[in-house]
């Protein structure tokens, strides 16, 4: 294990300015010690340093039935290391009808950006935990349909008031149920009667934008059910959790915020050597390392396993290994023990350079941000380094237990989605085809061939339904050639596009390599004599294909239909969107107005003409506002 930062270190560095390295420290000692004592330090220690920090402020509002205090500076501590301020609100204890039936109340004056419904069964339906021996079934199902209909009103309810996320604790399970093992035999019995709650809970939810399950029951089920409560504090202070399962609630509230907040990771950077494999292949040959069903090497097999996962739900997987590449490949391509194999790996640095280099070739060769990465490799050394050259970039301590290794991978909270588009199912393909791309641009004469022979098609449409999830999860994860970077919720976005003057436009793109999928967005709102162009972006993946003069003119065109003078646009610079600086003024717009923020550009649409590239093919398609 690596070196746990001690306070003194921090305090030093604190008492120096210097800080970025306070918080690297900070984080490292989350990690080794994500204790309530050193929750308390951390959230001091950040709040002193935030004013010199690029921290993610986000609201966060939490409605409850039971004590949740001691679980928030574990909650507060864990987003700080993630690199959010969040600014809490908690309800009045088991006040989370009132909140969210009152128009009125504190949860929609706050104006969060996600709820947490922290409930429990004792609480919702007391009568299936506490007294399910004396219910005839008629009663139970009179249960059952009394608390699904208070869960369709509570959402309704918070839908209709708010566009806010809502994360809703499912019911978990008692520890016993209260007929044994007869429980089990029957289709009517206490367990069956929660689990049929839960399931009509994740309908309820998917009938809605933006509105999540946090499966509780599973949660308790995972670190034991039997030692999850503590039945004293409950009668006490009515706090159901047992002091060492808190943090555990935490990191579940962790594992659905870093989605909401695109602090995600996607691409993950392994090392070979003892992290795929056991051994050294340079050392113990083919026959030497392990990789297997069998102990020891069952738990790499476990962790390819992991990382096949996720590469399935769009998390691009490279590989970062100082060794030999001749020995690596063969191991990659013929042993009979691997899961993975060079076509699932979107970026390959097998060589002797220092592996922080090695992960900046490669953000650059995907054209991503360093800070996208995730890092795996069992050497603690190899890993100080590269949270020391690159304190960005999200390093995965794995212990020295190899069979835990794909337990730790599947818990990292960056790997976590809410939404799995097309196109992140697809992204692997997608990414080799930009190869070919790349290398077909490089045999070509000029940028002129290299697009005609191309032979782009890119479509338009309205947002719909279908595409809702894709459109808000690119506004959160575009970065580079994102003119204004506002984010916003599915939720938003329908609210938005419902309004007079306002339109949300997505572009698809292909190709003769094939499909890029959905790749762009653009939101437009008709003010008077002028339509505002409130975001532009466009994926990385088709950034200087002249895709994006194409979707600018199809802007232009429906303008001039709405019978509109002047198309505007901001550009608000940011740390991550140099790609996007000229594209106002590199198509005939002017600056009209400028603030600290950013420049207002404006394009006559009388006397300046916007045509689309000859080389793309464009196809207009009437979608239905969402």
């Amino acid at each position: 294990m690596s070196k746990i930062p001690t306070r003194e270190e921090i305090e030093q560095r604190i008492a120096a300015g210097d800080a970025v390295s306070a918080s690297r420290l900070l984080r490292e000692l989350w990690e080794h010690e994500p204790t309530p004592s050193t929750a308390s330090f951390l959230v001091a220690r950040f709040e002193q340093l935030r004013a010199s920090l690029d921290l993610l402020p986000y609201r966060v509002a939490i409605l409850r039935s039971f004590t949740v205090e001691p679980i928030l500076p574990l909650l507060r501590a864990a987003a700080f290391a993630a690199g959010i301020e969040l600014i809490v609100q908690l309800s009045d204890f088991n006040a989370h009808v009132q909140e969210i039936l009152d128009p009125a109340s504190q949860l929609y004056s706050f104006s969060p950006n996600a709820v947490f419904m922290a409930v429990q069964t004792r609480d919702v339906v007391p009568e299936l935990w506490r007294d399910f021996a004396d219910l005839a079934q008629e009663q139970t199902s009179a249960a059952i349909d009394r608390v699904m209909s208070e869960f369709r009103s509570w959402v309704h309810n918070f839908r209709s008031r708010s566009n806010a996320h809502l994360i809703i604790h499912n019911l978990e399970s008692p520890v016993t149920a209260v007929s044994g093992v007869l429980d089990a035999q029957a289709s009517s019995g206490q367990l069956d009667a929660i689990q049929h709650i839960n399931r009509e809970l994740r309908s309820i939810a998917a009938g809605h934008t933006g509105v999540y399950v946090l499966d509780y029951d599973s949660l308790t089920a995972r670190h034991g059910r039997a030692q999850w409560g503590d039945e004293r504090k409950w009668l006490t202070v009515r706090l159901p959790i047992a002091s060492q399962n808190l943090n555990f609630v935490a990191k579940e509230w962790m594992r659905f915020l870093h989605p909401l907040t695109g602090k995600i990771a996607k691409v993950v950077a392994v090392d070979l050597d003892n992290t795929l494999w056991g051994g050294v292949i340079g050392e113990d040959g083919m026959s030497g390392i392990k990789l297997g069903n069998e102990y020891p090497g069952a738990g790499f097999r476990d962790l390819q396993r992991a990382l096949l996962d996720l590469h399935r739900r769009g998390i691009l997987l490279a590989i970062c290994s100082k060794n030999n590449p001749d020995d690596a490949m063969e191991v990659l391509q013929s042993h009979p023990g691997m899961l993975l194999t060079p076509a699932h790996f979107a970026c390959m640095k097998i060589n002797w350079t220092d592996k922080a280099q090695n992960l900046r070739e490669i953000a650059q060769e995907l054209n991503i941000g360093v800070d996208s990465l995730a890092f795996l490799d069992d050497n603690p050394i190899e890993r100080q380094q590269v949270r020391s050259a690159l304190p960005e970039v999200c390093v995965i301590d794995l212990p020295n237990d190899s069979m835990q290794f794909a337990r730790v991978v599947r818990e990292a909270p960056v790997f976590e989605r809410l939404v799995l588009s097309s196109e992140d199912k697809q992204r692997g393909e997608m990414y080799r085809a930009q190869q070919e791309r790349e290398q077909l641009q490089h045999s070509v004469t000029s940028r002129e061939d290299f697009f005609r022979f191309l032979e782009q098609e890119a479509e338009i449409a309205r947002v719909t339904k279908a595409t809702l999830p894709r459109v808000a999860q690119l506004t959160h994860k575009t970065n580079q050639f994102n003119l204004t970077t506002r984010r916003y919720t599915e939720q938003q976005i329908s609210e938005m596009t419902a309004s007079n003057g306002q339109e949300c436009f997505s572009i698809r793109v292909k190709d003769r390599f094939g499909d890029n999928g959905l790749v762009g967005v653009a939101l437009t709102r008709v003010q008077g004599e002028a339509c505002e162009i409130d975001t532009f972006l466009l994926s990385c993946r088709v950034i200087g294909r002249t895709v994006e003069t194409a979707f600018l003119s199809f802007l232009a065109e429906n303008a001039r239909k709405h019978g509109v003078r002047k198309l505007q646009g901001w550009f608000f610079p940011t740390k991550k969107n140099a790609p996007a600086r000229d594209f106002y003024k590199g198509h005939g717009f002017v600056p009209v107005e400028q603030t600290e923020a950013g420049t207002l550009w404006s394009l006559d649409l009388a006397e300046q003409p916007l045509p689309c590239p000859e080389w793309v093919k464009l196809h207009i398609v009437n979608g239905d506002k969402s």
